[in-house]
């Protein structure tokens, strides 16, 4: 990998005439001095890779997804400002894919990545590292032919140092939509021939629920910024409420690695919505131990180890409190993470395997019956028969690019 490094009255004629005179003695002695970032911290070039180099990236990730690269890449780390969960202004960083068209070639759409759990900072799409899943998917969508975005998320890239607002709304949206608006700053005054102002969303999994929360948040308070097209999700939790209601009542999946994700949610809306209490008020020993006080990302989490469903290594006392309604701090912290209930206006594909033993299909499902309840004309829900949350990628990648396709 490289390194860094019309028709008018004669007045206004006689304005034209003067207007073009003066353009073509060259510049205006006064120029007015550009207007500065209010995002845009700073742009890095990264890496350059040729067609043949992309295709061997990605087409370890899935051959087929090598026959789909038409274009070389230069990519970029982007550092801007955005908000923490606390309100207080941050640098946080993204990556930035450009395909390297033709000069002759005209502008192309540009598409948002929104990555799914990873387990270490080497995975942050910024970092570009060759054995990055997310890092390749971001090369992949540059090299069909779109400039792409994707957010580090705090707690990754330049923010590192911060915990991660996992599964958290505000904290995943703020910092999604913040980089989008660095980028149009970018695209403004450099590179200015690539992009050709449409935008497109995606994610899956964790990537799934930042898009959705991306996309609510985008059209209740950012409508006019971009020309959004259309977005595509896959798999992700969009129904907090009955999903966390789902995990403390039934046996659910004994898998480690995916109890560890949903203690992380747990501990992320203890952290952020100042509840504050110890490991012990959620979980019996000797689980509860095995929690450090501080839980900035996943790697804290290696020592906690729950082979059985996770409902049973909840407390009694906090089972309770939650099904009798009593837990109201708690329950509402759950309730403000919930992005299902609402009305998208803008194109909207979802995917969802329906033996996804991670994310239940009930979030897809209760999302899309409560948006068609809304009265949402736009939205498609694809189960995906007998695929679980591993299986179903392909299909919502492959969807996704249906997706594109599609919606110009």
């Amino acid at each position: 990998m490289k390194k860094p490094y019309l028709l008018f009255f004669p007045s206004q004629a006689l304005l034209l005439f003067f207007a073009f005179a003066l353009l073509s003695c060259g510049k205006s002695p006064n120029p007015e001095p550009a207007e500065p970032d209010k995002y845009l911290v700073k742009a890095e070039a990264i890496d350059s890779l040729s067609v043949n180099e992309v295709r061997t990236q990605v087409g370890a990730m899935n051959a087929l997804y090598a026959s789909f690269v038409r274009y070389g890449v230069k990519a970029y780390r982007i550092t801007y400002k955005t908000k923490n969960t606390d309100n207080q202004e941050i640098e946080a960083s993204g990556a930035v894919v450009i395909p390297l068209i033709g000069t002759n070639d005209k502008a192309v759409p540009m598409i948002s990545y929104q990555h799914g759990t990873i387990a270490t900072e080497s995975q942050a799409p910024s970092n570009f590292n060759p054995a990055g899943t997310d890092s390749k998917l971001v090369i992949l969508l540059s090299a069909l032919g779109y400039v792409s975005v994707a957010p580090d998320y705090i707690g990754y890239g330049v923010s590192k140092n911060l915990p991660h607002p996992y599964e958290h709304r505000q904290g995943l949206s703020q910092a999604s939509l913040d980089l989008l608006r660095a980028a149009k700053e970018y695209f403004a005054k450099k590179d200015t021939r690539y992009w050709d102002k449409r935008l497109y969303l995606t994610g899956y999994s964790e990537g799934g629920y930042s898009t959705m929360s991306l996309l609510k948040k985008m059209e209740e308070e950012a409508s006019g910024e971009f020309n959004l097209r259309a977005v595509s999700v896959g798999s992700g939790a969009y129904n907090k409420t009955e999903f966390m209601k789902y995990i403390v009542n039934n046996q659910a999946t004994t898998t480690v690695g995916y109890n560890r994700l949903y203690a992380w949610v747990l501990l992320t809306y203890n952290r952020i919505y100042g509840l504050n209490r110890p490991a012990s008020y959620y979980f019996k020993e000797p689980y509860a131990s095995q929690i450090p006080a501080q839980v900035k990302n996943l790697t804290d989490l290696s020592a906690l180890n729950i082979n059985t469903s996770i409902s049973n290594t909840f407390t009694d006392s906090f089972k309770k409190a939650l099904n009798d309604g009593t837990d109201t701090a708690f329950l509402n912290a759950v309730k403000d993470n919930d992005v299902y209930d609402w009305k998208p206006n803008t194109t909207l594909w979802m995917y969802h395997g329906t033996a996804d033993d991670l994310v239940p299909v009930l979030n897809s499902q209760t999302a899309f019956n409560a948006m068609k309840a809304k009265g949402a004309t736009k939205v498609k829900y694809t189960p995906l028969t007998g695929k679980d949350h591993t299986t179903a990628v392909q299909d919502y990648a492959l969807g996704t690019l249906e997706m594109l396709g599609t919606n110009p």
